[in-house]
């Protein structure tokens, strides 16, 4: 049995040494993993830059094109109605679509209904107010067996 106590230690000592290989291995892993997607975040985000100055130059373009013709005012205003209805679309198209969600009509009327579905967007109204009843108030007497409320003490 000695002899078994001996192979237990080399197998301790086998286990560490494995798993120290195992997580310099990972290690070594993640970190050239997160070196390629810096990298690709990197370029990524130039990119969103130069299409940004990308834009703003066919803006100017647009801009001074229309202003051979038309007032240097009116042709940034339509440049910049252009680029807001532009805006306006790439928002709607990158939402994510809602089935609950009701339809809009444009140019139209409202729906019929609420969102929710459940009827009328506010409580019906009655067609006339309320009436209560009017009860007669009897007043109230004291029993024999009750005592009469006394009135509260004074000092002097």
């Amino acid at each position: 049995m000695e002899h078994l106590d001996h192979l237990e230690h080399l197998d301790k000592d086998l286990v560490d040494e494995l798993a120290q290989v195992a997580r310099e291995t990972v290690r070594d892993e993640l970190r050239e993993q997160g070196r390629k997607r810096r990298r690709a975040a990197v370029l990524y985000g130039a990119s969103g830059a130069v299409a940004l100055y990308a834009g703003a130059a066919v803006a100017l373009a647009v801009g001074l094109a229309l202003a051979t013709v038309l007032p240097g005012w009116a042709a940034a205003l339509i440049t910049a109605v252009i680029l807001g209805a532009v805006a306006y679309l790439l928002r709607e198209a990158g939402r994510p679509s809602r089935p609950h969600a009701p339809h809009r009509v444009v140019g139209g009327t409202a729906p019929a209904g609420p969102p929710s579905g459940m009827g009328l967007p506010y409580p019906p109204m009655p067609p006339e107010p309320p009436v209560t009843p009017i009860t007669p108030v009897t007043p109230v007497t004291p029993d024999a067996d009750q005592e009469a409320p006394r009135a509260p003490h004074r000092r002097a």
